[in-house]
């Protein structure tokens, strides 16, 4: 009895946190379009977590693009198909890992981020005191933070794909002796709108996810220090989940487009 109470009393806790996230989701879509915008916020945002994940970003995609690369190498050999390297690196990292890996690096670092500041904030009653002195919280702290999640990880993911690109380039170079000119018109030669479509669209929704629920965690953060971990820690691994909900829907959507 006390298993399945546990199992029924995580179930609802899981469809009241998705009610909840709902519901804030629908309010941040309502305040997104009411004046007054706070354009000065949202830059210092989009710096904060574009700018300052570059680096990041460029390291990851480096080490898929020489990893992928690498792996795949020796196999394509066996069947004397190596000069489809550059067509495969580039569909397979376009398409989804590009978009995928970044989003979650960027969920570890900007999620957690966010959660850690808001629940801080919270903790400390800063939120409260904003709401007592007539400052609309949720517009200045919540909405630019989702709108440059959203900016910023499409930017991040088309960084990570050409520096990825590059290090795949690089084995080609030094292992097979093909130039980085031919290497990227095989490329772009391979690439169709079909694929950077989806994938452009894609890297928005997971922008916003991560944004969304990262400023969640934080905003309605449990009092004490210890609801500031919880947060953050929490933040990371539900936007993780979600990132991959979103990344099935959009691929089985894609699919079925595609026979159509």
């Amino acid at each position: 009895m006390t298993l399945v109470y546990e199992m029924t009393y995580k179930i609802k806790q899981f469809f009241i946190e998705v009610g909840e996230l709902s519901h804030f989701a629908g309010r941040f879509f309502k305040e997104v379009l009411k004046p007054p915008y706070e354009f000065k916020e949202l830059l210092r945002q989009c710096y904060q977590m574009g700018v300052r994940s570059l680096l990041l970003v460029a390291i990851t995609g480096f080490i898929i693009g020489l990893v992928l690369t690498l792996q795949s190498r020796p196999t394509l050999l066996q069947f004397g198909a190596v000069s489809w390297m550059p067509n495969m690196v580039g569909i397979s990292i376009v398409r989804e890992i590009g978009p995928v890996i970044t989003a979650l690096i960027c969920a570890g670092r900007i999620a957690s981020g966010i959660g850690a500041e808001l629940g801080s904030m919270r903790v400390t009653e800063q939120i409260d005191a904003m709401e007592v002195s007539g400052t609309n919280p949720f517009k200045y702290l919540v909405v630019t933070r989702i709108v440059a999640t959203t900016l910023m990880l499409p930017l991040l993911v088309v960084f990570g794909d050409l520096i990825a690109l590059y290090g795949s380039a690089l084995v080609e170079n030094l292992k097979g002796d093909v130039s980085f000119l031919l290497y990227f018109n095989t490329v772009f030669d391979a690439l169709t709108f079909g694929d950077l479509i989806p994938a452009t669209i894609k890297s928005f929704l997971f922008g916003f996810v991560i944004g969304l629920v990262g400023c969640f965690k934080g905003y309605f953060s449990n009092k004490g220090t210890a609801g500031v971990g919880i947060a953050a820690n929490t933040a990371v691994v539900m936007a993780s989940l979600l990132l991959f909900i979103v990344d099935f829907i959009a691929v089985f959507v894609t699919d079925i487009f595609y026979e159509l």
